[in-house]
């Protein structure tokens, strides 16, 4: 998962691009990057760590410019090299600088495509520099002297054509403006926001609407799916739908795990998405659990913090924080490897013991992926005196594996995969186990906006929304990543590329 951000502003851009990613900082801890352009010229800075690592004041300085994108980025495939880190930029046609949010699911043939058709070299691994090559391609087809915004459109259709999987994208062109585009089942979230200064109206796109917020942007719309919007660097602006058949499916995942409370994505409050699955998991419990004495309802901060709420108020329970999380931790679900999220669970969260000593303790959490933070969890809810510690899952069982961009590939590393509900239970040791049903998740998101017929819910029940996906392909990713993962091991992570005085630090 990534986050991105573009505005075209009046004044410099940077101290907002900045401002953009730290706020979208939970959607990726890898790496992060910002690109300008000052003088017809890219102005970039990227590498691996936190945006307040990445950006010092040198590096700021530099990124002069009124129009700039920005990225926060995670690896999907395990791969944690600078190479990989966004936006990327190509020098032809005109000077494009990319960054994306998602997974495509047809690379490898995107790959040999622009291998062998378009003669354009893709110097990393990543899917974003694949996107950035094949629109770079398509604007190369356009006849006329100057782009137009028809010519950027039809770039944008034929890239729809051409591309599959999950994008959420914005792009910079020298000496035209910025783009943004979104697949056509708009799997990942993008929204777009504007403000008024004494210089004129200026212009934001992100990933999530809290970014807006954080630079003072009002929001207008999400970008809908297949859609593409142009802004011009002297503040026109410009859309058109890109798609033949754009059929809405956002992540469902969005709203149980990725997205912050205070966002809103197509439409849909995700804090009243999550009291509604608090209400509809309440519900369930009190019909099936109703011969169980629970004493204590404890979240397990923060994702589960509003759901659990809900479901004491739901049961009539005491809601309790049993436990206490050290903010300056990563969020261990996004770390890039197994072992160390194993390892951060402890020193991301303590109890407290007095909340659960001589107690039987229901604990709640978003959902259970690999199982290793639950049972380590639960462990420490025993050390800590529960007598029993019973769990509730805000989101169904995850059996299938993610090809849309979050990091969950491999179904061996799915502990629901071909398990049943007790076996899961059995093996993150909790003396009870309840799971949200698919039906009432969705339903309880689908309340801020009944327009939504369709979410993706690959994660849980395998229908891939892209319908290109099958055995062969999740067998290919499966060893993709773990070969990633090995070559990644032996790279040092520590680089940054800086196109200004790059390497002075």
């Amino acid at each position: 998962m990534c986050g991105i951000v573009g505005i075209v502003g009046k004044t410099a851009v940077n101290q907002y691009l900045y401002d953009g990613l730290t706020v979208l900082q939970h959607r990726g801890q890898d790496a992060a990057g910002i690109v300008t352009i000052h003088d017809d010229t890219f102005r970039l800075r990227k590498g691996n760590g936190l945006v307040k690592d990445v950006f010092h004041t040198r590096h700021m300085m530099r990124l002069q410019g009124n129009i700039g994108i920005g990225h926060v980025r995670y690896p999907t495939a395990g791969t944690s090299s600078s190479s990989e880190a966004q936006p990327f930029y190509a020098n032809s046609p005109y000077g494009i600088s990319l960054a994306h949010n998602g997974n495509l699911t047809n690379a490898e043939e995107l790959k040999y495509w622009l291998n062998t058709k378009a003669r354009r070299h893709v110097n990393t691994t990543s899917d974003s520099e694949l996107l950035l090559n094949i629109l770079g391609h398509e604007l190369q087809q356009s006849d006329n002297i100057k782009l137009t915004p028809d010519d950027i459109f039809t770039a944008v259709s034929n890239v729809h054509e051409r591309v599959r999987g999950a994008y959420a994208t914005v792009a910079l062109i020298i000496g035209y403006g910025m783009v943004a585009f979104r697949d056509p089942n708009g799997i990942r979230p993008l929204v777009f926001g504007k403000r008024e200064t004494e210089n004129g109206v200026e212009y934001m796109i992100a990933s999530e609407s809290v970014a807006l917020d954080a630079c003072s942007f009002k929001f207008v719309r999400d970008v809908a799916p297949g859609e593409a919007i142009f802004f011009s660097e002297n503040g026109q602006i410009h859309s058109h739908q890109c798609s033949k058949n754009p059929v809405y499916s956002p992540c469902i995942f969005e709203y149980v795990y990725f997205a912050r409370p205070d966002s809103t994505i197509d439409k849909i409050s995700v804090y009243a998405a999550r009291v509604e699955m608090g209400t509809k998991l309440g519900e369930k419990i009190a019909k099936e659990w109703d011969d169980i004495d629970i004493d204590v309802v404890i979240p397990i901060p923060e994702t589960s913090c509003d759901i659990a709420l809900q479901i004491a108020k739901q049961l009539d329970l005491p809601y309790r924080q049993g436990f206490v999380k050290n903010r300056y931790i990563g969020r261990t679900f996004i770390m890039p490897g197994q072992e160390q999220r194993k390892k951060s669970v402890r020193q991301k969260l303590n109890a407290i013991s007095a909340e659960f000593k001589g107690k039987n303790v229901l604990l709640v959490d978003d959902s259970v992926v690999r199982g290793t933070t639950s049972e380590q969890i639960i462990e420490m809810a025993r050390a800590s005196g529960a007598k029993k510690v019973y769990f509730a899952s805000a989101a169904p069982e995850i059996r299938f594996p993610n090809v849309y961009g979050i990091d969950m590939p491999s179904a061996n590393e799915l502990i629901a995969h071909g398990r049943d509900v007790d076996d899961v239970c059995d093996l993150i040791g909790a003396d009870k186990l309840i799971f949200q049903s698919i039906e009432d998740l969705v339903a309880a998101i689908r309340i801020g906006n009944p327009e939504i017929q369709r979410f993706d819910t690959s994660v849980f029940d395998g229908i891939y929304v892209t319908n290109d996906i099958d055995n062969t392909y999740l067998e290919k990713l499966h060893a993709l990543r773990n070969n990633s993962s090995k070559e990644s091991s032996d790279k040092n992570a520590d680089s940054v590329i800086d196109m200004h005085n790059e390497g002075a630090e």
